[in-house]
């Protein structure tokens, strides 16, 4: 049931975050990285968070046998690196550009002394910080539970930010089909052959780029 609105009063606008660290005295630097650029490395020094901009970032992990694993991919209005923040001296894994992308550096004590002084800006960034944890969870009951399929279609909507308020247009950065497969826990032979499928059925486009259909969201769904 939708809340009512006592007369007189208007809805006050979301908190936009990017206006707020662009424009209210935060201390940052705008970093641009181009496809393939580190943005910082595992066991490299956690001093500073970072927003994405523009673009796509890649959060991978590195096992002691060489064997790499995608943790996480990022997109525009995402915070990554607070590790720093809980007392991480280290980087934990290696963050990565998946297509060109523009970043804020913020240094930790910028971001602390934000953090304490703007409650507003407080509250956000723990609202992105809860949600990542959900995110993490449904990840991992994704991949104990779920079909390579259902797995890729899941991947392949989140990507493109569908049930963002900010997102009109589904549209999927460049990604190449090696990724997915690390992201999915399959083989590249099988993420070829999904979207083979999912193209036949008319619930992904390439034109141009990879257009997400919300029609997609029948393959997670579908039990």
């Amino acid at each position: 049931m939708p809340s009512k609105q006592l007369p007189g009063k208007t809805a006050s606008p979301p908190f936009d975050v990017r206006a707020f660290l662009e424009s209210a005295g935060v201390s940052r630097r705008i970093v641009r990285f181009a496809r393939g650029a580190v943005v910082f490395a595992q066991g490299g020094q956690a001093n500073s968070v970072f927003y994405i901009q523009d673009g796509a970032v890649k959060l991978s992990v590195l096992s002691s046998a060489g064997r790499e694993a995608v943790v996480a991919m990022l997109g525009p209005g995402d915070f990554f690196g607070e590790g720093c923040l809980a007392g991480q001296p280290l980087r934990m894994g290696t963050a990565a550009a998946v297509v060109p992308t523009a970043v804020l550096r913020i240094q930790k004590r910028e971001m602390v002394r934000t953090l304490h002084e703007r409650p507003e800006f407080s509250d956000r960034f723990i609202t992105h910080m809860l949600t990542r944890n959900i995110r993490i969870e449904e990840d991992l009951v994704d991949q104990l539970f779920n079909s390579s399929e259902k797995r890729l279609a899941r991947t392949l909507l989140l990507l493109a930010r569908y049930g963002k308020e900010d997102t009109t247009q589904h549209l999927l950065p460049k990604l190449s089909q090696e990724t997915l497969a690390e992201m999915v826990g399959t083989t590249r032979s099988r993420v070829n052959f999904f979207m083979n499928k999912f193209r036949k059925l008319g619930l992904i486009e390439y034109n141009g780029g990879l257009k997400i259909n919300s029609s997609l969201l029948s393959i997670v769904l579908h039990d």
